[in-house]
């Protein structure tokens, strides 16, 4: 893979692209990438429709999780919503936080942000606020959150210590946050690694599940807990695209998995980092 800003680059334009695709194209691919699937629906995405504040217009099935349904989200938080998309995360932890609160989404493509801003307009609501920004550089204040969320895009960002970091740095003491993700448990073919698709697909970029809770841990977070997990299974009518029959037969018997993971965990409610203590 390139270096980080040409990563960057390769997964806003491919963002770009799948904010224009339909809904049915995203669930039958991974996070909108990679081809679509005639074998699987729903890849990787989960049914938020009987979440309250769900709005259909907002939902492009780019997920892997439903974080904002674990998020403890009270009246009055403010929520800062990581990769904001269209704004579907946003839009149901709004109706957690009411009109007392506030919801951010952060985005850093242009044609997701200015989707989300429009569906806001049209629900008329004037608490949820959508800005252009990296994760690896939030353009927000530090100790302003109370909440974080994310639904499947660390695995995106390149340098991901430095996203939880500043996961860390915005949020309260005391705050805390609910992400999903994708990690992996065993080393996937070279082919899936180097593929951009892959990687603007949520897959190649994940992490070892350890390393993933590790750099978590050493963050400075307390309290994390797996809040679900659930293995992801990708077809093989998108795995033949990078993988012969017989690697395709291979990966399947190396014991590799691909996992989708929804984490809590919460940041001090005193906070004092040290030189070397390994927190931001």
């Amino acid at each position: 893979m390139e270096t980080s800003e040409q990563i960057k680059e390769m997964v806003k334009r491919k963002y770009s692209e799948i904010a224009l695709q339909d809904k049915e194209t995203n669930a039958s691919s991974c996070c909108g990438a990679g081809g679509c699937s005639t074998e699987v629906y729903n890849i990787m995405s989960e049914d938020y429709t009987t979440l309250d504040g769900y709005n259909a217009d907002a939902d492009l099935a780019l997920g892997c999780g439903l974080p904002t349904q674990f998020a403890k989200i009270k009246k009055g938080d403010l929520v800062i919503d990581l990769g904001s998309g269209a704004g579907n995360d946003c839009f149901v932890a709004r109706h957690e936080t009411g009109e007392t609160g506030k919801v951010i989404g952060i985005d850093f493509t242009p044609a997701m942000i200015e989707k989300a801003r429009d569906n806001a307009e049209k629900l008329g609501f004037n608490n949820v606020e959508f800005r252009m920004g990296d994760i690896e550089k939030m353009p927000v204040a530090a100790n302003r959150a109370d909440v974080v969320v994310s639904n499947c895009v660390l695995n995106l960002v390149p340098d991901k210590k430095l996203a939880v970091c500043e996961i860390f740095r915005v949020l309260k003491p005391g705050g805390h946050f609910s992400i999903s993700d994708v990690v992996l448990v065993g080393t996937l073919p070279t082919t899936i690694q180097t593929a951009a698709e892959m990687y603007a697909g949520c897959v190649s970029g994940a992490l070892q599940k350890d390393e993933y809770l590790n750099i978590i841990k050493q963050t400075g977070f307390v309290n994390i807990i797996i809040q679900k997990e659930k293995p992801i299974i990708i077809p093989d009518d998108i795995l033949e695209k990078y993988l012969s029959g017989e690697e395709i037969t291979n990966f399947k018997n190396s014991g590799t998995g691909i996992f989708s993971i929804t984490v809590y965990a919460e940041k001090p409610s005193e906070s004092c980092c040290t030189p070397g203590s390994g927190c931001c």
